[in-house]
C-alpha cells in the first residue's frame, strides 16, 4: 500500500522536532512493506482544524492519492476533541483510505481486525453525536426557562450549526466565511457544544 506520513509538533521555534516521529514511522512502513509516498508536516497546535498540511492531507485523501495514512499518535493527528477525531477517521474511511497509529496499535483500520475497529468507530461517533445533540437541547431548554427569547437561543442554535458544518469537514475559516461570524465566535461555539479542548494555538 502507498502510505504518506503525518507529522506534527506544536511550535515553530525549534524547541520541538519531528525527526523522532519520522524515523519511527519510516521503520514501521518498512517493516509492513508499505511504500512511503510523501510527508505532511505541521508545526501548529493540534487544537486547530485549519492546519495547512492537515487540510492538504484531507484534500489528497479525498482524491485517493494513496491508500493508508500513518501517524505517530492520535494526539499528533488531532487534539480537537473526541467527536472531531472520530469524524476525521470516518472521513478517511469514506474516501477509501485506511489509517494507523504507531504508538496506539489498536487505532488501526489496516490490520486483521479492520471490521471490528470500523464498527466500534461508528458506534463511538454516534454516541458522541447524541451527546452533542443533548447538550444543545439542554442549552435551549435553559434559555427558554430563563425567559430569553432573543439573542441567546439564536446563539445556541448557531452552535449546533457550527458543529454540523465541522462534521461535514469544513475548516473553521470556511465556517467563518459561510456564517459571516468572527473566528473567535465560531471556535468558542464549537468548544462549548462539543466540550473540545480550548481551540487556540499553543
Amino acid at each position: 500500500m502507498k502510505a504518506p506520513l503525518y507529522l506534527r509538533v506544536s511550535t515553530r521555534d525549534g524547541s520541538q522536532g519531528t525527526d523522532n516521529q519520522r524515523l519511527q514511522l519510516r521503520q514501521l512502513c518498512t517493516s509492513q512493506g508499505w511504500q512511503i509516498v510523501g510527508e505532511y508536516e505541521d508545526h501548529e497546535s493540534g487544537n486547530r482544524a485549519d492546519r495547512t498540511q492537515f487540510r492538504q492531507m484531507l484534500q489528497d485523501a479525498s482524491t485517493r492519492k494513496w491508500d493508508l495514512l500513518v501517524f505517530w499518535a492520535m494526539d499528533r493527528f488531532t487534539r480537537e476533541g473526541t467527536l472531531a477525531t472520530l469524524k476525521y477517521l470516518e472521513l478517511l474511511e469514506s474516501y477509501g483510505v485506511r489509517w494507523r497509529s504507531l504508538t496506539e496499535p489498536w487505532i488501526d483500520s489496516a490490520g486483521p481486525f479492520r471490521e471490528v475497529i470500523i464498527s466500534l468507530l461508528a458506534s463511538l461517533a454516534e454516541q458522541e453525536r447524541l451527546r452533542v445533540s443533548e447538550r444543545v437541547q439542554a442549552g435551549l431548554q435553559r434559555a427558554r426557562q430563563s425567559g430569553i427569547r432573543i439573542g441567546r437561543p439564536r446563539r445556541i442554535l448557531d452552535r449546533s450549526h457550527v458543529v454540523e458544518l465541522r462534521w461535514q469537514g469544513l475548516s473553521f475559516r470556511q465556517i467563518v466565511r459561510k456564517l459571516s461570524l468572527g473566528e473567535g465566535t465560531v471556535r468558542r461555539a464549537y468548544q462549548v457544544a462539543t466540550h473540545a479542548p480550548e481551540l487556540r494555538q499553543n
